[in-house]
């Protein structure tokens, strides 16, 4: 890499860290509306840092929902052109009590940055910019086109962005997506990620008789909403871990054979995630290691499950109802639609006598898979190497980017997914960080790849 663009980012580490602060000290939570004035300030902020890098054309366009940040920087001829995208928003910060620091105040502790979107992905997000500025105050120009396209609704499904994609075609028009809001394997391994889950959701609402009433009275008699959603629940999976919604699995692409055996080969220590989440053992679909289990296989999982008396002491009521999130991670070939159709069908047949249900279906994404042999895939692959000095793995990602799909299918366009989070990173729960050896390497990263891509035929 360029020593001056290295002189840059050492001397300018700090200044950069505390702009960072300065991001993450924005509440900015999407799926909360008493935080919409949060979301626009940080709409503000990425839209002012573009314009102070020397992006042209930005622009914060309104959707129906969270702001879009628009920016560019068109002026090397004959160059291909880079479409980064990223999010500002984050997830909620629930339970606070359990952070070790207030979420939006950053905290540096152990060479590890602490705060509410450190990880996802403000702080990655942030390094695009800061690259960029490293290349441009040192060689005065870029070596590539860039655009950017920031939104604000990533954490809630992305409900806009495919609308307003479709809408700004020529605005958006690139060679290429660059996206950071991945992962590496683990610590010290660079890696390239293939393949997303796609997602979808539904809140289930059970209802029973029109108040709690008292369940010496009547208890034994009316049925119990809490007790139906339990039996719902019970009926989604097998003993085995396998999901009992029929034609589930129907139309899941299964892990190629090839695949396996390169999975086999990351040596993955299952052994440090228990240590790491502090379990005693895993737990998923028979038959699949973790990594299969994680990365190439559909679930069911309950995100929340609530109803009657939560205070202390006994109150000795049946309560009139009782509620659950639950969400479903997809994989190739699996369309969310069609899934939230046959949980619907599911939950119907095996409702409880004595009780009704409303379903309300979630925002939904296609999961994304991509051949990894493409010259700017493997370009990025080896920038990674340059830098960590480690050979880059290719692998896939048990999470959901619901627009990444999306821009495969508008642009059909190669969407190269350069992730530098750490599976034990906390992003959406408490005390969520950032390793701070990989926002160093991560910067030098990716000011390699575009030298590398503007050197490429």
């Amino acid at each position: 890499m360029n020593l001056k663009i290295e002189d840059y980012l050492v001397c300018n580490r700090e200044i950069h860290l505390s702009q960072l602060t300065d991001f993450l000290a924005i509440p900015s939570i999407s799926t909360l509306p008493e935080h919409k004035g949060d979301i626009e300030e940080a709409a503000e902020w990425m839209a002012g840092s573009l314009k102070r890098l020397g992006m042209n054309n930005v622009n914060v366009y309104e959707t129906k929902g969270h702001p879009v940040v628009y920016g560019d920087w068109l002026k090397a001829e004959g160059k291909p052109t880079v479409l980064i995208y990223g999010h500002y928003d984050v997830q909620p910060v629930d339970p606070v009590e359990l952070w070790h620091s207030p979420p939006f105040s950053a905290e540096i502790r152990d060479e590890k940055i602490y705060a509410r979107g450190a990880s996802d992905d403000k702080g990655q997000t942030f390094m695009h910019l800061k690259a960029l500025e490293a290349i441009l105050e040192t060689t005065g120009t870029l070596p590539l086109n860039f655009k950017f396209c920031i939104e604000g609704e990533e954490e809630m499904g992305s409900p806009n962005l495919p609308a307003f994609a479709e809408e700004h075609k020529d605005l958006l028009a690139a060679d290429l997506v660059v996206v950071s809001d991945t992962g590496m394997i683990e610590k010290g391994k660079p890696s390239i990620t293939y393949g997303l889950r796609g997602l979808c959701g539904l809140q289930i609402d059970v209802r029973g008789p029109k108040g709690d009433i008292h369940s010496g009275l009547y208890g034994g008699g009316v049925q119990n909403p809490i007790h139906a959603l339990v039996k719902i629940v019970d009926s989604f999976r097998s003993e085995e871990g396998s999901i009992l919604v029929e034609g589930f699995y129907d139309d899941v692409l299964t892990a190629t054979e090839q695949e396996k055996e390169e999975f086999t080969s990351l040596a993955f220590n299952e052994e440090g995630v228990k240590q790491e989440l502090e379990v005693n053992e895993l737990a998923g679909e028979e038959g699949y290691s973790y990594l299969e289990q994680t990365w190439t296989r559909p679930t069911l999982e309950v995100n929340g499950i609530y109803g009657g008396y939560q205070g202390g002491g006994l109150k000795t009521v049946l309560p009139s109802a009782a509620h659950a999130k639950i969400s479903c991670r997809l994989v190739p070939n699996q369309d969310p639609g069609k899934i939230v159709e046959l949980l619907k069908q599911h939950i119907t047949k095996h409702l409880p006598a004595g009780v009704d249900v409303e379903l309300t279906p979630f925002d939904q994404g296609h999961p994304f898979l991509t051949p990894i042999d493409h010259p700017y895939i493997q370009a990025a692959g080896a920038s990674y190497e340059k830098v960590y000095d480690v050979k880059t793995s290719y692998i896939r990602s048990g999470g959901s980017i619901p627009i990444v799909a999306t821009f495969k299918q508008l642009f059909n366009l190669p969407v190269v997914l350069m992730g530098f989070g750490l599976p034990s990173e906390n992003f959406h729960a408490p005390n969520e960080h950032f390793h701070l050896e990989n926002f160093d390497k991560g910067l030098r990263v990716l000011c390699q790849y575009w030298s590398d891509l503007a050197e490429m035929k």
